[in-house]
């Protein structure tokens, strides 16, 4: 493995690591002082690995995630594209800015690379761009997208004043939960909008049984390096797993090496059926 990974452009052309490091459960207040050394452990280690995409949210843990993402960045912000999301409650003109503001104060960094609105609520759509928008004037962030859209979201997004600068659409997507598949994908292809695959392992609840496991035993590999293999087939698309020890944030890097064959394709989608029809998008 090397430190050089495949990327996806964002719109403007910059091109961001095509696997990346999500962070949801992690950081709890709860947890135990081993846990949390783990869980900055497999981020920095992640870093090292050239996984510097990571995304966060003020939701998680009530803002705890992002203060230990902070603590794991120290002497990383340079090297990372950091990724936040504001609650929809937060989403007004005025509030996009005092939820930016607070969780940049969570992290320890003056900037987010790019910022999402985590699902759409009741705040006009046109007031969160207006806020994004100030926000990127202000420097505060670089990028913005969305999280949870879909196709008719995005285009209702598109069609107000400034939407179309929308940079990243980040959504529930694996071999399980193939939705997006049918419009949304090729949508946002068309668009020039790279979509960010959240939980591309389901959550770790993938079927206990499946062509998954012969695949994996095929190419020596577990079932979950197989379905995130699989997400990171997708041109446009970057995935963020999740991955709180050491060895489990390297067996995901080894994934972004794992080339699967045409008969693996074939017995993936002999099992988890392409979307034949419109599906509305799922959340987790």
């Amino acid at each position: 493995m090397t430190t050089d990974i495949a990327s996806i452009a964002l719109p403007g052309g910059e091109r961001i690591a095509k696997l990346g490091q999500g962070t949801w459960e992690m950081g709890e207040r709860h947890a135990s002082t081993q846990r949390r050394a783990d869980e900055i452990a497999a981020l920095r280690e992640g870093v090292a690995l050239g996984m510097t995409l990571i995304d966060t949210a003020e939701m998680y843990g009530d803002g705890a995630t992002e203060s230990l993402v902070g603590e794991a960045l120290d002497g990383l912000r340079e090297d990372v594209f950091l990724v936040s999301k504001v609650y929809p409650h937060n989403a007004s003109r005025r509030g996009v800015e005092r939820a930016c503001e607070a969780s940049l104060k969570r992290l320890g960094t003056d900037r987010l690379d790019l910022y999402l609105l985590h699902w759409r609520g009741g705040v006009p759509l046109e007031e969160t761009v207006a806020g994004f928008e100030a926000l990127v004037r202000a420097g505060k962030i670089r990028y913005w997208g969305v999280s949870n859209f879909d196709t008719e979201d995005m285009e209702e997004l598109f069609a107000i004043p400034g939407g179309e600068a929308c940079a990243m659409n980040q959504v529930l997507y694996n071999v399980a939960r193939r939705g997006p598949e049918f419009d949304l994908l090729p949508w946002s292809a068309q668009q020039g909008v790279p979509v960010m695959a959240y939980s591309p392992v389901d959550h770790a609840r993938l079927p206990r049984r499946s062509p998954l496991d012969d695949i994996a035993a095929s190419h020596g590999v577990s079932v979950y390096q197989v379905a995130l293999a699989w997400v990171l087939r997708e041109p446009g698309v970057c995935a963020i797993p999740k991955a709180g020890r050491i060895e489990h944030v390297r067996d995901n890097r080894a994934a972004l090496d794992l080339v699967l064959s045409a008969q693996d394709h074939a017995a993936l989608d002999a099992y988890f059926k392409p979307p034949r029809a419109k599906r509305a998008l799922e959340m987790l």
